[in-house]
């Protein structure tokens, strides 16, 4: 019986996180105004808290979100790497500096290992109008030293 036992517990274990490949579910950021806004975690180690406040497919200035997620680095500094992608073909890819040693942007700047971030607020961009498609949109968040904070996959569908 001890066997069964151990046996049915190992088989439950790998059952659960579907052998070892588990993927993060799929979360939606927005969806209104003809804009639909979807992401999961690239991380294999930690999923993460993200939407958007004012979801329409003309995007405004200020654009207000809310992201959430706990450190597994320190962020002395921190950058943000987006790549977007229509039809298997890359149309953008940007690097903005979130965090820099001398000049922190955020409250959270500076931040250590296992210390929670939560951001509600604005952020800065060009305002534009989403052209009707699908876009898929691989956003990387890293520290001075590259190790990974945050990594998202997007699908952006704007009808």
């Amino acid at each position: 019986m001890k066997g069964f036992t151990a046996a049915f517990l190992i088989w439950t274990l790998t059952s659960l996180n579907g052998g070892g490949c588990r993927a993060w579910p799929t979360h939606m950021a927005c969806k209104d105004g003809g804009l639909e806004v979807l992401y999961q975690s690239c991380d294999p180690l930690q999923d993460f808290g993200f939407s958007v406040d004012q979801c329409s497919k003309h995007l405004k200035e200020n654009l207000s979100i809310r992201f959430g997620i706990i450190l597994r680095e320190d962020i002395k500094e921190l950058f943000l790497d987006i790549s977007l992608i229509s039809e298997g073909v890359s149309i953008l890819s940007y690097s903005y500096p979130i965090c820099e040693e001398d000049l922190p942007k955020f409250s959270f700047c500076g931040r250590r290992k296992g210390e929670k971030i939560y951001y509600a607020g604005p952020v800065n961009n060009l305002g534009f109008e989403v052209p009707k498609g699908e876009y898929q949109v691989l956003l990387q968040i890293y520290n001075e030293n590259h190790s990974m904070v945050a990594c998202a996959n997007a699908t952006v569908i704007c009808s």
